[in-house]
């Protein structure tokens, strides 16, 4: 059974670790990156703004920034990118991934509104696009819908990544980069599974199953 480490705290991460074991896999969670050395791969996932120093900007509207999470975080992306495991990351995650390999992130996108959480309504849902190329095109097709809860965005894209997603306001939903087995969605597959699938969006279980499958 294949190992997939996630940095955090178990009970936090339990969506991630119920998606994973429901796709065949074990969900490694733990507080202490030294836990990774004998995984198969990495997870990143949701969570708050990255510090903007990491991309070269100023803050002009992240917040619940930890700089210590986000030096965890890119230091388990490099060593997992060095080792040539591959990595899955999921909306924070997707962001952390473009900025560790030199990428930039919107602070607050024009659009905020139809991507944000809402404490009505909970995750928002929009549709995506995608190109032929994309990984979720022989997932979903070349149009579907998907969840939402963010405000950031990816803006300059980072290393040998291409875009495989965007939504309808044109901002980018998901990257890849297949070569090196990394890929991320902006959104949370983790959220469309088990007990949270909904009829309003595309089934997230593919989206695990895929990364699975393909190292």
């Amino acid at each position: 059974m294949k190992k997939i480490y996630i940095y955090g705290d178990k009970e936090k991460r339990r969506n991630y670790v119920d998606a994973l074991e429901a796709s065949g896999a074990q969900a490694v969670v733990s507080l202490e990156p030294r836990d990774s050395e004998h995984c198969d791969a990495l997870l990143l996932p949701g969570g708050a703004d990255m510090d903007p120093d990491f991309y070269g900007q100023e803050n002009s509207g992240s917040h619940g920034i930890d700089r210590s999470l986000d030096i965890t975080e890119l230091d388990l992306t490099k060593t997992f990118y060095e080792s040539c495991r591959p990595i899955l990351g999921i909306c924070r995650g997707m962001q952390v991934l473009n900025v560790a390999f030199g990428g930039t992130l919107i602070q607050d996108l024009p659009t905020a509104a139809a991507h944000r959480w809402d404490e009505n309504i909970g995750d928002r849902v929009h549709m995506v696009a995608v190109p032929e190329h994309s990984f979720l095109f022989g997932l979903y097709g070349k149009s579907f819908s998907v969840n939402s809860a963010h405000h950031q965005g990816v803006d300059i894209l980072g290393g040998g990544f291409q875009t495989a997603a965007r939504a309808g306001d044109g901002g980018i939903e998901a990257i890849q980069w297949p070569e090196k087995r990394i890929y991320a969605v902006q959104w949370h597959p983790e959220r469309l599974v088990l007990r949270h699938k909904r009829t309003d969006a595309v089934d997230g279980k593919a989206v695990f199953t895929f990364f699975l499958e393909n190292f």
